[in-house]
Protein backbone atom coordinates (compact mmCIF):
# COMPACT_ATOMS: atom_id res chain seq x y z
CA UNK A 1 0.00 0.00 0.00
CA UNK A 2 1.30 3.45 -0.93
CA UNK A 3 1.75 5.69 2.12
CA UNK A 4 0.71 9.36 1.98
CA UNK A 5 3.61 11.63 3.03
CA UNK A 6 2.94 13.39 6.33
CA UNK A 7 3.19 16.86 4.79
CA UNK A 8 0.70 15.98 2.06
CA UNK A 9 -1.70 14.53 4.63
CA UNK A 10 -1.51 17.63 6.82
CA UNK A 11 -2.03 19.91 3.81
CA UNK A 12 -5.06 17.88 2.71
CA UNK A 13 -6.64 18.11 6.18
CA UNK A 14 -5.98 21.86 6.30
CA UNK A 15 -7.54 22.46 2.87
CA UNK A 16 -10.57 20.34 3.73
CA UNK A 17 -11.12 22.30 6.95
CA UNK A 18 -10.73 25.61 5.12
CA UNK A 19 -13.39 24.64 2.58
CA UNK A 20 -15.79 23.65 5.37
CA UNK A 21 -15.31 27.03 7.06
CA UNK A 22 -15.96 28.88 3.82
CA UNK A 23 -19.08 26.88 3.05
CA UNK A 24 -20.56 26.84 6.57
CA UNK A 25 -19.19 29.85 8.49
CA UNK A 26 -21.70 29.57 11.33
CA UNK A 27 -20.70 25.98 12.07
CA UNK A 28 -17.16 27.13 12.73
CA UNK A 29 -18.40 29.18 15.67
CA UNK A 30 -19.89 26.30 17.64
CA UNK A 31 -17.62 25.65 20.60
CA UNK A 32 -19.24 24.11 23.69
CA UNK A 33 -19.12 26.66 26.50
CA UNK A 34 -16.68 28.94 24.66
CA UNK A 35 -17.67 32.59 24.36
CA UNK A 36 -17.26 34.24 20.97
CA UNK A 37 -15.81 37.55 22.16
CA UNK A 38 -15.16 38.91 18.67
CA UNK A 39 -18.79 38.46 17.69
CA UNK A 40 -20.10 39.91 20.95
CA UNK A 41 -17.86 42.97 20.62
CA UNK A 42 -18.93 43.46 17.01
CA UNK A 43 -22.62 43.35 17.98
CA UNK A 44 -22.14 45.80 20.87
CA UNK A 45 -20.15 48.24 18.73
CA UNK A 46 -22.65 48.31 15.86
CA UNK A 47 -24.56 51.58 15.62
CA UNK A 48 -28.12 51.39 16.94
CA UNK A 49 -27.41 48.50 19.33
CA UNK A 50 -30.00 48.07 22.09
CA UNK A 51 -29.63 44.60 23.55
CA UNK A 52 -27.99 41.20 23.13
CA UNK A 53 -29.15 38.14 25.00
CA UNK A 54 -26.32 35.60 25.10
CA UNK A 55 -28.68 33.00 26.61
CA UNK A 56 -25.91 31.43 28.68
CA UNK A 57 -27.69 31.34 32.04
CA UNK A 58 -28.69 28.01 33.57
CA UNK A 59 -32.32 26.92 33.60
CA UNK A 60 -34.36 28.55 36.36
CA UNK A 61 -32.69 31.94 35.96
CA UNK A 62 -33.74 35.09 34.16
CA UNK A 63 -31.99 35.59 30.82
CA UNK A 64 -30.38 39.03 30.95
CA UNK A 65 -29.12 41.18 28.11
CA UNK A 66 -25.93 43.08 27.42
CA UNK A 67 -26.67 46.75 26.74
CA UNK A 68 -28.00 49.82 28.51
CA UNK A 69 -30.64 47.68 30.23
CA UNK A 70 -30.64 44.04 31.32
CA UNK A 71 -34.19 43.33 30.02
CA UNK A 72 -34.55 40.16 32.15
CA UNK A 73 -36.55 37.51 30.31
CA UNK A 74 -38.49 35.17 32.61
CA UNK A 75 -39.26 31.52 31.91
CA UNK A 76 -42.90 30.62 31.26
CA UNK A 77 -44.44 27.13 31.23
CA UNK A 78 -41.52 25.55 33.05
CA UNK A 79 -37.73 25.68 32.98
CA UNK A 80 -35.95 26.46 29.73
CA UNK A 81 -32.90 24.18 29.54
CA UNK A 82 -29.42 25.46 28.76
CA UNK A 83 -27.42 23.51 26.16
CA UNK A 84 -23.60 23.62 26.03
CA UNK A 85 -23.56 24.65 22.39
CA UNK A 86 -24.00 27.98 20.67
CA UNK A 87 -22.35 30.47 18.29
CA UNK A 88 -22.39 33.51 20.61
CA UNK A 89 -21.72 32.50 24.22
CA UNK A 90 -21.02 28.82 23.67
CA UNK A 91 -24.47 28.08 25.09
CA UNK A 92 -28.08 28.16 23.90
CA UNK A 93 -31.60 27.65 25.13
CA UNK A 94 -33.65 24.62 24.16
CA UNK A 95 -37.31 25.27 23.41
CA UNK A 96 -39.57 22.21 23.21
CA UNK A 97 -42.74 23.72 21.76
CA UNK A 98 -44.39 24.63 25.06
CA UNK A 99 -41.99 26.89 26.97
CA UNK A 100 -40.90 30.45 26.19
CA UNK A 101 -39.41 33.63 27.69
CA UNK A 102 -41.27 36.84 28.52
CA UNK A 103 -40.63 40.49 29.38
CA UNK A 104 -43.74 42.52 30.40
CA UNK A 105 -44.61 45.52 28.25
CA UNK A 106 -43.99 48.02 31.05
CA UNK A 107 -40.35 46.85 31.19
CA UNK A 108 -39.62 46.99 27.45
CA UNK A 109 -38.39 50.62 27.43
CA UNK A 110 -35.93 50.99 24.50
CA UNK A 111 -37.26 47.77 22.97
CA UNK A 112 -40.60 49.48 22.45
CA UNK A 113 -39.65 50.89 19.06
CA UNK A 114 -42.56 52.65 17.39
CA UNK A 115 -43.57 55.58 15.23
CA UNK A 116 -43.56 56.68 11.62
CA UNK A 117 -40.12 56.29 10.05
CA UNK A 118 -38.68 54.32 12.99
CA UNK A 119 -36.33 51.45 12.14
CA UNK A 120 -35.54 48.09 13.69
CA UNK A 121 -33.32 45.03 13.19
CA UNK A 122 -33.75 41.69 14.95
CA UNK A 123 -31.02 39.10 14.48
CA UNK A 124 -30.76 35.62 16.00
CA UNK A 125 -28.70 32.45 15.81
CA UNK A 126 -30.98 29.44 15.69
CA UNK A 127 -30.99 25.70 15.18
CA UNK A 128 -34.57 25.14 14.03
CA UNK A 129 -36.20 21.71 14.22
CA UNK A 130 -38.26 22.43 11.10
CA UNK A 131 -41.46 21.14 12.66
CA UNK A 132 -43.75 24.17 12.70
CA UNK A 133 -44.12 27.95 12.63
CA UNK A 134 -41.74 29.38 15.20
CA UNK A 135 -41.65 32.84 16.77
CA UNK A 136 -38.08 33.81 17.62
CA UNK A 137 -38.35 37.23 19.25
CA UNK A 138 -39.99 40.63 19.33
CA UNK A 139 -43.12 42.50 20.44
CA UNK A 140 -45.98 40.53 18.92
CA UNK A 141 -49.41 39.68 20.34
CA UNK A 142 -52.09 38.55 17.90
CA UNK A 143 -55.14 38.40 20.13
CA UNK A 144 -55.42 40.66 23.21
CA UNK A 145 -57.64 43.72 22.60
CA UNK A 146 -57.93 42.79 18.93
CA UNK A 147 -54.17 42.48 18.49
CA UNK A 148 -51.06 44.16 19.82
CA UNK A 149 -48.69 43.33 16.99
CA UNK A 150 -45.63 45.56 16.58
CA UNK A 151 -42.49 43.81 15.28
CA UNK A 152 -41.35 40.21 15.32
CA UNK A 153 -38.93 37.68 13.83
CA UNK A 154 -40.46 34.36 12.76
CA UNK A 155 -39.36 31.18 11.05
CA UNK A 156 -41.97 29.80 8.63
CA UNK A 157 -45.24 31.67 8.10
CA UNK A 158 -46.77 29.62 5.27
CA UNK A 159 -50.23 31.23 5.10
CA UNK A 160 -48.99 34.15 2.97
CA UNK A 161 -46.01 32.60 1.11
CA UNK A 162 -43.48 32.39 3.94
CA UNK A 163 -43.26 28.65 4.59
CA UNK A 164 -39.85 27.46 5.93
CA UNK A 165 -38.43 30.95 5.44
CA UNK A 166 -37.22 33.82 7.62
CA UNK A 167 -40.11 36.23 8.13
CA UNK A 168 -39.98 39.77 9.49
CA UNK A 169 -43.36 41.05 10.65
CA UNK A 170 -44.31 44.72 11.17
CA UNK A 171 -47.64 46.24 12.22
CA UNK A 172 -48.89 49.76 12.76
CA UNK A 173 -52.39 49.04 14.07
CA UNK A 174 -51.63 45.80 15.92
CA UNK A 175 -54.59 44.18 14.18
CA UNK A 176 -55.11 41.99 11.09
CA UNK A 177 -54.51 43.53 7.65
CA UNK A 178 -57.87 44.47 6.03
CA UNK A 179 -59.64 42.73 4.39
CA UNK A 180 -57.78 39.58 5.41
CA UNK A 181 -58.28 37.62 8.65
CA UNK A 182 -54.59 37.79 9.64
CA UNK A 183 -51.71 40.21 9.33
CA UNK A 184 -50.14 39.83 5.90
CA UNK A 185 -47.43 42.45 6.38
CA UNK A 186 -44.21 40.46 6.53
CA UNK A 187 -41.16 39.88 4.42
CA UNK A 188 -40.12 36.30 3.66
CA UNK A 189 -36.63 35.26 2.61
CA UNK A 190 -36.16 33.60 -0.75
CA UNK A 191 -33.85 31.10 0.96
CA UNK A 192 -35.22 28.25 3.04
CA UNK A 193 -34.05 27.94 6.65
CA UNK A 194 -32.13 24.65 7.01
CA UNK A 195 -33.21 22.18 9.65
CA UNK A 196 -31.01 21.23 12.61
CA UNK A 197 -28.16 23.47 11.40
CA UNK A 198 -27.00 26.63 13.16
CA UNK A 199 -28.17 29.55 11.03
CA UNK A 200 -28.03 33.32 11.43
CA UNK A 201 -31.46 34.76 10.66
CA UNK A 202 -32.51 38.41 10.66
CA UNK A 203 -34.95 40.97 9.42
CA UNK A 204 -34.70 44.74 9.05
CA UNK A 205 -37.25 47.51 8.72
CA UNK A 206 -36.15 50.92 7.44
CA UNK A 207 -39.53 52.63 7.79
CA UNK A 208 -40.49 51.70 4.24
CA UNK A 209 -39.33 48.18 3.40
CA UNK A 210 -39.04 44.97 5.44
CA UNK A 211 -36.21 42.66 4.41
CA UNK A 212 -35.38 39.10 5.51
CA UNK A 213 -31.88 37.62 5.60
CA UNK A 214 -30.34 34.16 5.93
CA UNK A 215 -26.70 34.02 7.08
CA UNK A 216 -26.41 37.73 6.35
CA UNK A 217 -27.52 37.43 2.73
CA UNK A 218 -30.51 39.15 1.15
CA UNK A 219 -32.19 37.61 -1.91
CA UNK A 220 -35.00 39.50 -3.62
CA UNK A 221 -38.22 37.78 -4.64
CA UNK A 222 -40.17 38.64 -7.76
CA UNK A 223 -43.84 39.69 -7.40
CA UNK A 224 -45.99 36.61 -6.91
CA UNK A 225 -49.60 35.65 -6.21
CA UNK A 226 -50.02 35.46 -2.46
CA UNK A 227 -51.79 32.35 -1.23
CA UNK A 228 -55.11 32.67 0.61
CA UNK A 229 -55.92 36.14 -0.77
CA UNK A 230 -58.27 35.23 -3.64
CA UNK A 231 -61.88 36.32 -3.33
CA UNK A 232 -61.53 38.97 -0.64
CA UNK A 233 -63.08 42.41 -1.09
CA UNK A 234 -61.01 44.33 -3.61
CA UNK A 235 -58.98 41.22 -4.52
CA UNK A 236 -61.19 38.92 -6.63
CA UNK A 237 -58.10 37.44 -8.29
CA UNK A 238 -55.91 37.62 -5.21
CA UNK A 239 -53.05 39.89 -4.22
CA UNK A 240 -49.77 39.95 -6.16
CA UNK A 241 -46.72 41.45 -4.45
CA UNK A 242 -43.06 40.89 -3.61
CA UNK A 243 -42.35 39.26 -0.27
CA UNK A 244 -38.69 40.33 -0.13
CA UNK A 245 -38.41 43.24 0.18
CA UNK A 246 -41.92 43.84 1.45
CA UNK A 247 -43.25 47.36 1.03
CA UNK A 248 -44.77 48.70 4.26
CA UNK A 249 -44.51 52.48 4.77
CA UNK A 250 -46.99 52.66 7.67
CA UNK A 251 -44.48 52.38 10.52
CA UNK A 252 -44.74 50.55 13.85
CA UNK A 253 -47.47 51.22 16.38
CA UNK A 254 -47.11 51.52 20.15
CA UNK A 255 -49.53 48.67 20.73
CA UNK A 256 -48.76 47.37 24.22
CA UNK A 257 -47.32 43.90 23.56
CA UNK A 258 -44.89 42.12 25.85
CA UNK A 259 -41.47 41.23 24.44
CA UNK A 260 -41.38 37.46 24.07
CA UNK A 261 -38.93 34.83 22.86
CA UNK A 262 -40.21 31.53 21.53
CA UNK A 263 -44.00 32.10 21.38
CA UNK A 264 -46.80 34.67 20.86
CA UNK A 265 -50.33 35.02 22.18
CA UNK A 266 -52.98 33.69 19.78
CA UNK A 267 -56.76 33.34 20.17
CA UNK A 268 -56.38 29.82 21.56
CA UNK A 269 -53.63 30.89 23.96
CA UNK A 270 -49.87 30.96 23.50
CA UNK A 271 -48.81 29.52 20.17
CA UNK A 272 -46.38 29.67 17.26
CA UNK A 273 -43.92 27.98 19.61
CA UNK A 274 -40.37 27.82 18.34
CA UNK A 275 -38.93 24.31 18.50
CA UNK A 276 -35.17 24.00 18.59
CA UNK A 277 -32.29 26.03 19.99
CA UNK A 278 -31.65 29.76 20.09
CA UNK A 279 -28.03 30.69 20.69
CA UNK A 280 -28.29 34.49 20.75
CA UNK A 281 -30.73 37.30 20.04
CA UNK A 282 -30.02 40.99 19.39
CA UNK A 283 -32.16 44.06 18.70
CA UNK A 284 -31.07 47.32 17.05
CA UNK A 285 -33.04 50.56 16.63
CA UNK A 286 -31.74 50.87 13.09
CA UNK A 287 -32.00 48.90 9.86
CA UNK A 288 -28.58 47.30 9.46
CA UNK A 289 -27.37 46.96 5.88
CA UNK A 290 -26.37 43.71 4.21
CA UNK A 291 -22.63 44.25 4.77
CA UNK A 292 -23.17 44.70 8.51
CA UNK A 293 -25.38 41.63 8.76
CA UNK A 294 -22.98 39.54 6.70
CA UNK A 295 -20.11 40.54 9.00
CA UNK A 296 -22.05 39.44 12.07
CA UNK A 297 -23.19 36.22 10.41
CA UNK A 298 -19.68 35.23 9.35
CA UNK A 299 -17.65 36.48 12.29
CA UNK A 300 -15.75 33.82 14.24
Amino acid sequence: MTQIPNRLLILSIFLFGFLILQTHPIRAQIHPGKQNNLLIQAIESTSGFIALWQLNEEAGNERKAIGNDKFPLKEVNGPVPRISEGPVSGYSIKLDGSNFLNLPNDQTQELNIHGKGKEVTVIAWVKWSGEQTGFVGGMWNEYADGGKRQYGLFVSLPHYNGGDQVCGHISQTGKPTPPFPYSIDYSASKQVVPREIWTCIAFTYDGEFIRSYVDGEFEAREPELIKNTIGFEGYPDGLTQSKNPYYYPNGMGNNGSDFTVGAVLLKRGMGNFFKGQIGGLAVFERALDENELKKLADLD
